[in-house]
């Protein structure tokens, strides 16, 4: 069982929450956990790097002269890619790195890399983020307090515009609803900063789909 305090915005504690290692798998599984950042790497990558290959170039089919009995090399037609203008021997084409896993993998995966930052206490829980306005000194305010001053993902129960406006320009600090919470975006960051509402919501959401 895990002891998680929950922290204001002025970081002083005003509650705890005990978290049961088996809500989020149980044990942190390293080889489901890599192939889950493996899968995130590769459907990053666009894919569309080409060149041309010979089949591709504008030109004339027949070979520049005949093959024997001229004291030259062989050699073929103008779009072969041993001359100037021709294409490319080994043609680079559009291809497609994405990868898959299945829906259950995925959930897995992302609660064995919370569990992770759970055992290294790199999670910290906030009761709420609510602003008038936008405004990023407020909310660099607030990471101070929390004394967070690495990377860090901020996870709310939904998309907030206020929140996500006041700290967009702060440096290594990114901001998603928890729906969305991934394995390669919460391994990115060295801190995960959730709301008391999403934190909830994520351990009742896995209960509930478990049943």
């Amino acid at each position: 069982m895990i002891n998680l305090p929950v922290y204001d915005r002025e970081g002083r504690e005003v509650e705890s929450l005990k978290v049961d290692e088996r809500a989020f798998g149980g044990r942190v599984r390293y080889a489901l956990l890599k192939q889950a950042i493996v899968m995130y790497h590769a459907n990053k990558r666009v894919g569309t790097a080409a060149t041309k290959s010979r089949g591709m170039v504008e030109g004339s089919t027949r070979k520049i002269y005949r093959q024997k009995h001229t004291g030259n090399a062989r050699a073929g037609t103008i779009r072969t890619g041993k001359r100037v203008g021709g294409g490319v021997t080994f043609a680079k084409v559009a291809r497609d790195f994405s990868q898959r896993m299945p829906k259950k993998q995925k959930r897995l995966a992302r609660n064995s890399a919370i569990l992770a930052k759970l055992l290294s206490n790199d999670v910290v829980v906030v009761d709420e983020l609510k602003f008038e306005r936008p405004r990023t000194k407020d909310f660099t305010a607030i990471l101070g307090n929390l004394k967070i001053d690495r990377s860090c993902l901020v996870v709310l129960g939904d998309y907030n515009e206020t929140v996500y406006r006041s700290a967009r320009n702060i440096a290594k600090v990114s901001i998603m609803p928890v729906a969305e919470s991934n394995v390669g975006d919460i391994c990115r960051h060295n801190k995960l900063l959730f709301t008391k509402e999403a934190f909830l919501w994520l351990i009742n959401k896995d209960k509930a789909d478990e049943n």
